[in-house]
């Protein structure tokens, strides 16, 4: 058994560093290790979009969470589709049309300021951060459980592939990397979730009423409230699902990945796609989970219930397909984490080195040489940070970066984008204000303090009841933006706006893609 599992993982890492490989005789200057070139397909960029928005908190972390808390947790899969609805209609095409490399060059567009800047790079720091720990957190727990490696080596080796990548192959090898795993993902799903419902025999009311009786919670299963008690925080919790995409830095780069904003609003048609046939099938495969493999089992291999879909896969398929279903989780955790990396070694090397240290006066050969050097400083935090978290459901984790998201970035780049009187102090408000008070509230949460020894990291009274905070703190993203605004004494760049109006609508003078 562990032979053939340690032989598909070594076979995906020899896969991917073949793509690395390849991927770094094309990686020659600042645009190819950024954005690849400018060069993806609208169907390539979508499959690397649905890459990076299928990750281990997704395939790993759902599936666990319906298996065992039931209803609640299906928010998880219709949340994370409608987030690309507005995505597309509100925040791609303009994205485009208007940044470089990213978030903080679309916002800088407008304001010609390094203060906006470093506070924005701050925020993609932060919000990459937190989704990588969840990402290190359920590789630490598949690969524990698979060859027996204890959490702290696990994740050691998967933050050290995932810096080779970014390191060596930039956006082009993390791009292809993307592509590779979400066929294999999607492949994978399909064949679990075909398995699952030929065991019903293909009829969804029969699903429906075996699981009424197969878990701990009986009816209750397929009634909202099991986790959500109170409304509020279940709304909450959606609001960072719909709106978190629009803000999350890893993906919002990926509209710099092709070569106009026609192309990239393709892409996200087509990522929908993807990603829509896959969240139906987490429904499946969460049932499935509580159905064959049981409450008691999946808690006892992952408290958080990480490990629901490989339990499943072996249940059903035997040591073949566990194994196959582990390695292609196990490739999902490398592409979404080395996307994480490369976005915050962009930060670091593009906006905060190359722009505000150096004032814009680096060669692209320099530029390069930072974010690699910036890649190994952000894996070894982001590492760091994993080894305390690992208790914890990978879903809740990247909903909190979510959260975080939808509240520090996706205000600015709303009103950037919309508001004509918005100005330079509004944004950095708006950014700082949507960031701290994310964080701060989330520290300050159930997720962080908890009465029981050993239910969350620190034993203790949660001074935030809410598990979720996001209702709160969008509301004061763009509150801290519209205060900053109107009592400024600046007034906003009304030749500014209107430029940024024409080219976020028509790409007028944005950079070309490559041939």
């Amino acid at each position: 058994m562990s032979s053939l599992v340690l032989i598909l993982f070594l076979t995906i890492i020899f896969l991917t560093l073949m793509i690395t490989y390849l991927s770094a005789k094309k990686t020659k200057n600042a645009s190819e290790f950024y954005t690849a070139g400018g060069g993806l397909t609208a169907w390539q960029n979508g499959l690397a979009v649905a890459g990076d928005f299928m990750s281990a908190a997704s395939f790993l972390g759902i599936t666990g969470a319906i298996a065992l808390i039931g209803f609640d947790r299906f928010y998880m899969s219709i949340g994370n589709l409608v987030a690309f609805l507005f995505l597309l209609y509100l925040v791609s095409e303009p994205l485009r049309n208007l940044g470089k490399y990213t978030v903080a060059d679309m916002i800088t567009t407008r304001f010609y300021s390094k203060k906006v800047r470093g506070v924005a790079a701050l925020n993609t720091l932060v919000i990459s951060i937190f989704y990588m720990i969840a990402q290190l957190v359920g590789a630490g727990g598949l690969i524990k459980l698979l060859l027996g490696i204890d959490f702290v080596p696990a994740v050691l080796i998967v933050g050290t592939l995932m810096t080779v990548y970014v390191i060596f192959g930039g956006m082009t090898a993390t791009s292809w990397v993307q592509i590779t795993k979400a066929v294999l993902l999607m492949a994978g799903s399909f064949i679990l979730t075909f398995i699952v419902f030929a065991k019903f025999n293909f009829n969804v009311m029969a699903m429906f009423e075996h699981i009424k009786t197969a878990t701990p919670l009986q009816e209750a299963f397929l009634d909202p409230g099991n986790k959500y008690k109170s409304g509020l925080d279940m709304i909450s919790f959606n609001l960072s699902l719909v709106l978190g995409a629009a803000g999350l830095p890893h993906l919002l780069v990926r509209f710099f990945t092709v070569k106009d904003a026609a192309t990239a609003r393709k892409s996200v048609v087509y990522s929908t796609w993807f990603i829509g046939v896959f969240f139906i099938m987490t429904i499946f495969l969460g049932f499935g989970a509580a159905a064959f493999v049981g409450f008691n089992n999946i808690v006892a291999a992952n408290p958080g219930g990480n490990m629901a879909a490989p339990l499943l896969a072996q249940t059903l398929g035997g040591d073949i397909l566990f194994a196959i279903v582990s390695a292609v989780a196990f490739a999902t955790i490398l592409a979404v984490v080395s996307g994480l990396v490369l976005t915050s070694a962009s930060a670091v090397a593009h906006d905060i080195y190359g722009e505000i240290i150096r004032d814009g006066k680096i060669t692209e050969k320099q530029q390069v040489q930072v974010a690699r050097i910036a890649s190994i400083m952000v894996a070894i935090i982001s590492i760091i940070l994993a080894l305390f978290s690992q208790k914890l459901n990978v879903a809740f984790l990247s909903v909190l970066a979510l959260g975080i998201a939808a509240s520090a970035n996706l205000p600015v780049i709303l009103c950037t984008i919309y508001w004509k009187r918005f100005n330079m102090t509004g944004a950095i408000t708006g950014m700082l204000v949507g960031l701290l008070s994310s964080v701060i509230l989330v520290l300050l949460s159930p997720n962080v303090w908890n009465p029981v020894p050993g239910a969350a990291i620190f034993t203790g009274n949660p001074v935030f009841h809410m598990e979720n905070p996001t209702i709160f703190t969008v509301p004061l993203g763009f509150i801290g933006a519209y205060l900053g605004t109107i009592l400024s004494a600046k007034k906003a760049d009304e030749e500014k706006f209107a430029e940024v109006l024409f080219k976020s609508n028509t790409g007028c003078g944005i950079s070309i893609a490559k041939e």
